[in-house]
C-alpha cells in the first residue's frame, strides 16, 4: 500500500487548498478512505472520511461547509477541497486507508508521508 498526499502549503485565513492523495498498491476501489490531521502538538484528528463509490462523505464538525471530499477511482485519488482556511486548520494533513469492512468506524490501516497545511497572516 502507497499513499501519496500533495498539495500542501502556506495560505492566508479566507484563503483555499487542494489537497490530493494517489493511492496504490490496493483495490482503491474497494476501500472506504479518511483524511486525518494532526495539529502541533496535538493528536491524530479524523476530519473526512468518503465511501468506496463515492457517493456519501462525513465530516468533523470543525470543516463542515468548508472541506470538500471527492475521490476519482479511475484514477487512484482522492481530493480534498478546503475552502475558507482557519489558523486552527494548521496541521499535517495524512490521507488514510480505512480497514475493509469499517466505513465510518475510523479506523485505518495505512497512511501517508502527510502533507503540511499552514494558514496564517
Amino acid at each position: 500500500v502507497h499513499l501519496v498526499e500533495s498539495g500542501g502549503g502556506w495560505v492566508q485565513p479566507g484563503g483555499s487548498l487542494r489537497l490530493s492523495c494517489a493511492a496504490s498498491g490496493f483495490s482503491f476501489n474497494d476501500y472506504c478512505m479518511s483524511w486525518v490531521r494532526q495539529a502541533p502538538g496535538k493528536g491524530l484528528e479524523w476530519v473526512s472520511t468518503i465511501t468506496s463509490g463515492g457517493l456519501t462523505t462525513h465530516y468533523t464538525d470543525s470543516v463542515k461547509g468548508r472541506f470538500t471530499f471527492s475521490r476519482d477511482n479511475a484514477k487512484n485519488t482522492l481530493y480534498l477541497q478546503m475552502n475558507s482556511l482557519k489558523p486552527e486548520d494548521t496541521a499535517l494533513y495524512y490521507c488514510a486507508k480505512n480497514k475493509f469492512g469499517n466505513c465510518f468506524g475510523r479506523e485505518f490501516d495505512y497512511r501517508g508521508q502527510g502533507t503540511q497545511v499552514t494558514v496564517s497572516s
